[in-house]
């Protein structure tokens, strides 16, 4: 059985799912977002060149809690610095991004 790669994580892209939206992140900046359903690049987004604060999380009494980890899937996405806040619906999945798509990002 082959032991695959144990070092540190290289990879720098990243794909944060919504039910409608695709957030991608290089590092931990928002580079582009993009609706699921017409596969446009929404450039004017405002998570758009925001770095991720982190992770909010609903609870059972339902009130919002916020992490600073990166967020999991049932989480949402907060941006707190860098203008207005922004959190997100929750997360469905997340990827990385293939190499095409990240070629095609609107910079």
């Amino acid at each position: 059985m082959a032991v695959g790669y144990l070092g540190p994580e290289r990879r720098r892209h990243r794909a944060y799912v919504t039910r409608n939206t695709e957030y991608h992140f290089r590092d931990d900046v928002c580079v582009a977002v993009r609706d699921i359903k017409s596969r446009k690049w929404l450039v004017s987004h405002l998570a758009v060149e925001r770095r991720l604060s982190g992770g909010v999380r609903v609870i059972v009494s339902g009130c919002a809690v916020p992490t600073c980890a990166p967020p999991k899937v049932g989480e949402s996405l907060y941006f707190g610095e860098e203008g207005r806040e922004l959190v997100t619906s929750a997360l469905c999945r997340v990827e990385r991004p293939e190499p095409d798509v990240v070629r095609s990002y609107p910079l």
